[in-house]
């Protein structure tokens, strides 16, 4: 039974003195592929190296919107050399974050822009970060939403290939309405350790409601934990507690939620090819 883990942060220093150890973990837990998504332009090109470093590891490049003020005029051709690199599946972590303050929201937005103008250059899908800034307080979303619909449809014109494997909203954490939309547009929907809290019974509600060919599963490690580990620093391995928790939500039998959503990204990631 192989999985994968379709965001993780191994670059970060929550890793660095035992990433190997780590790797080890997640190749005995079945893990085959671990997506590690750029958070700004310098972290990319470490990304790039780490992947080089490991045939389970593939990379992202983008610039996350809490990065957003290390924008300048030549970062998105810069990215664009980065993602000539063979390990690159996607462009991303990008998006929308209004509940940290550390970008204005306007340039949030043409950064974002920016780096969806750059994915169809690329024909890459997109992994999408989007973050509300409080609980109930859905602006973020229905800017990001807004921004997606337009971008979906001018994806879809210029290159119909893309139709169904767009990118994904990672880590998602709404409810079923706004699951349903993002779906509806094209997105899949990341999966990750809330599911398996107790307060999470709106994300148990849409993993038993979305269809399974829509799901990833994924850590978002070092963050985010799973029970029974939360608390604890995150990793890849842990990512069997997410597809264990979908199979128990769904009803379904573990190897075959696993079977799906090791699927479902490889059609988005083509990472199999």
């Amino acid at each position: 039974m192989e999985i994968v883990d379709t965001h993780c942060h191994l670059d970060l220093d929550a890793f660095a003195g035992d990433r190997e150890r780590v790797l080890g973990r997640a190749e005995e837990a079945s893990v085959g592929r671990v997506l590690v998504p750029g958070l700004d332009l310098t972290s990319t090109s470490g990304i790039l190296a780490l992947a080089d470093s490991n045939p389970h590891l593939f990379a992202a490049v983008g610039v996350h919107p809490n990065s957003a003020r290390t924008w300048r005029d030549t970062t998105k051709a810069k990215l664009g050399t980065l993602a000539r690199h063979p390990k690159v599946v996607a462009v991303g972590e990008i998006g929308l974050d209004y509940y940290r303050h550390h970008a204005p929201h306007n340039l949030q937005r043409q950064v974002f822009k920016q780096q969806l103008a750059l994915a169809l250059e690329l024909e890459l899908p997109i992994v999408i970060h989007v973050r509300n800034a409080s609980q109930g307080d859905r602006a973020c979303l229905v800017d990001l939403l807004a921004i997606l619909e337009a971008w979906q449809q001018e994806a879809l014109e210029r290159l119909p290939a893309l139709r169904g494997r767009l990118g994904v909203v990672h880590s998602f954490s709404g409810n079923l309405e706004e699951a349903r939309q993002i779906t509806g547009l094209g997105f899949y929907l990341g999966i990750s350790g809330p599911v398996t809290y107790k307060n999470s019974a709106h994300l148990r509600k849409v993993v038993a409601s979305v269809p399974l060919e829509r799901l990833l599963v994924e850590t978002d490690a070092p963050f985010l934990t799973p029970h029974p580990h939360r608390g604890k620093r995150n990793e890849p391995a842990y990512v069997k507690f997410v597809v264990e928790k979908i199979s128990e939500v769904r009803g379904l039998p573990l190897n075959e939620v696993a079977k799906v959503t090791t699927r479902n990204a490889g059609n988005l990631f083509l990472w199999n090819n």
